[in-house]
């Protein structure tokens, strides 16, 4: 194994300067995906289970993670016909931005672990196809080098940890890179019971083990692609976004020493939404709203949006559905801030049913990540393409020519 991984750093320092290595070309030719199923098959042949279970499972018994698509699926949309929708737009404002797409990219942890420099890559595709891309407090790239690939306009996630001076100064560093919109996560307080990842031993900090050494090695063009570049390339990957005290490598490592548990925030209130008010200019906005009370307390803190969300299906198993929630809090806003939505969204009907609903747009995560870790930046922006253009065909159908033109008249509801 080791030899492959040698002949490959050979083989990535002959063709510096000469764009990407053949194999990941060659491989991207090879795709021939037509939803966001596909690409989810596909990104299961390239990656380790471990690594593929990690993006793809839910907690525990997994009911949220099901009931998001059957609540989905549950809605039923009203064609409109004889409209003339032949002037369609499926541009969206946001946050003073207009992007082309209501289909932004929500934050997620480990893009970089599916495919080299992930978070890169999905900054680019993003931008690329004029949508928003949310980077994450756990990515592996820093933010500083991820800003530089993004749109004029970069979103960052910010998890809060035990000591709020170490989130306060990421916040900083954050603001000085150049973000825009800062997103709170605030319902991710404990760590989650994902059992399958101890089942497949995929821990953070990582320990080998025969298991998933033995994963690696069934799938080489995971093993030479991504962990291959990145030990004979930059070293191993680490928690670029970290504070010092807390970055560690993948393995646990703070430089010859092991690393620390990553303290959640476990005493986390209100209060600390008011103080991230007082410290960021620009647009705030808090992730993890299902409830009339958690939106009504946002805006009482000075958010300018919230997003509807059960961190789609990772945290608190028997969780209401994000679709579920979001008419009552649509209601309870009245408009007065932006609502986005995430969880379960895999199909460009998804996304006309949330706005419908009420919703300004939506957040996709596993299905970026599919589309990362099927192909990478291209990947990525099959993804993004495929969930823009199913919205545009379901808004001809439903007689629409703008995104604000879907509403409450386009669900069919039993009288």
């Amino acid at each position: 194994m080791f030899e492959h991984l040698n002949n490959m750093r050979l083989s990535l320092r002959h063709s510096a300067g000469k764009g990407r290595p053949h194999f990941v070309g060659s491989m991207t030719k090879q795709l021939n995906v037509h939803n966001i199923a596909d690409l989810r098959l596909a990104a299961r042949r390239r990656l380790p289970k471990g690594l593929f279970d990690y993006v793809d499972r839910g907690t525990e018994e997994e009911v949220t993670l099901r009931g998001n698509r059957q609540a989905f699926d549950a809605i039923r949309l009203l064609p409109q016909p004889l409209v003339d929708i032949s002037h369609r737009s499926t541009q969206v404002d946001l946050f003073g931005h207009t992007y082309r797409s209501p289909v932004c990219i929500g934050p997620t942890g480990l893009a970089g672990m599916l495919w080299f420099q992930g978070e890169v890559q999905l900054a680019q595709a993003a931008a690329a196809a004029g949508v928003p891309f949310a980077l994450s407090t756990a990515s592996i790239a820093p933010l500083e080098e991820v800003v530089k690939h993004s749109d004029s306009h970069p979103w960052f996630q910010l998890n809060m940890w035990k000591d709020p001076n170490m989130s306060w100064e990421l916040v900083e560093r954050a603001k000085k890179a150049g973000f825009k919109v800062l997103i709170v996560t605030i319902d991710s307080v404990v760590d989650s019971n994902r059992e399958h990842n101890r089942r497949n031993g995929f821990t953070v900090p990582m320990r080998l083990t025969p298991r998933n050494v033995l994963d690696g090695a069934l799938h080489p063009r995971w093993t030479l692609g991504v962990m291959g570049r990145y030990v004979f390339g930059p070293g191993l990957p680490e928690f670029a976004n970290y504070p010092a005290a807390l970055k560690t490598n993948l393995r646990g490592k703070i430089g010859k020493r092991d690393g620390v548990k990553v303290p959640k925030h476990e005493a986390n209130s209100w209060d600390d939404i008011r103080r991230l008010r007082d410290m960021w200019d620009g647009p705030l906005v808090v992730k993890g709203v299902l409830s009339e009370q958690a939106a009504l307390a946002a805006l009482e803190c000075g958010a300018d949006g919230i997003i509807v969300s059960n961190h789609g299906g990772r945290t608190l198993d028997g969780s209401i559905s994000s679709i579920e929630a979001l008419p009552a809090i649509v209601e309870a806003i009245q408009g007065r801030i932006t609502v986005l939505l995430d969880s379960g969204v895999t199909r460009g009907s998804d996304v006309a049913k949330a706005i419908a609903l009420g919703a300004n747009a939506v957040l996709v995560g596993r299905a970026a990540l599919w589309g990362i870790g099927a192909a990478g930046k291209e990947g990525a922006a099959r993804a993004i393409d495929m969930l823009t253009s199913e919205f545009d065909r379901v808004m001809a159908y439903l007689g629409c020519n703008t995104v604000d033109d879907l509403g409450p008249h386009h669900i069919y509801s039993k009288k």
